[in-house]
């Protein structure tokens, strides 16, 4: 059984989400998580309808889609990911409040600082959110 307070991503996947915040800035990006249980396998991008600099919200289609070809992969969204372009990587209060599915993982990537150190992940960071509060989960790279 996976640790509830941990999170399996490979590199690739983890690249792909800095890519599509870097193409996206200075608006947040944001797209879905497709996994299983604790493992983060793969990245569907969406279109952000919000086009904002601090707030996003996933095209409908696009969620529809990603549900699609997860069930055509044998996996499930497993939450979704979207880019701080100013602000670190850690829940706002508009993410918390948004909150609607406390069981997905809610990956935010931040694009501040030295612009070398998102390419390591190190500006990405995964959370499980809730109206309340937030509770930040271990990466562990595969």
């Amino acid at each position: 059984m996976p640790d509830a307070c941990a999170l399996a991503v490979t590199r690739e996947v983890m690249a792909r989400i800095v890519r599509h915040a870097r193409a996206e800035a200075p608006y947040e990006c944001c797209g879905l998580l497709l996994g299983e249980a604790g493992a983060v396998e793969s990245v569907i991008p969406a279109r952000n309808v919000a086009r904002s600099r601090s707030r996003y919200r996933v095209h409908p289609k696009d969620h529809f889609d990603a549900i699609r070809a997860a069930r055509g992969r044998g996996l499930t969204v497993v939450g979704a990911y979207h880019s701080h372009p100013s602000s670190p990587a850690r829940p706002s209060e508009t993410d918390l409040a948004e909150a609607t599915c406390p069981d997905y993982v809610y990956a935010i990537v931040s694009l501040t600082g030295d612009p070398d150190v998102p390419a390591t992940g190190a500006g990405l960071r995964a959370f499980r959110l809730t109206p309340g509060g937030a509770r930040q989960l271990w990466l562990m790279l595969t």
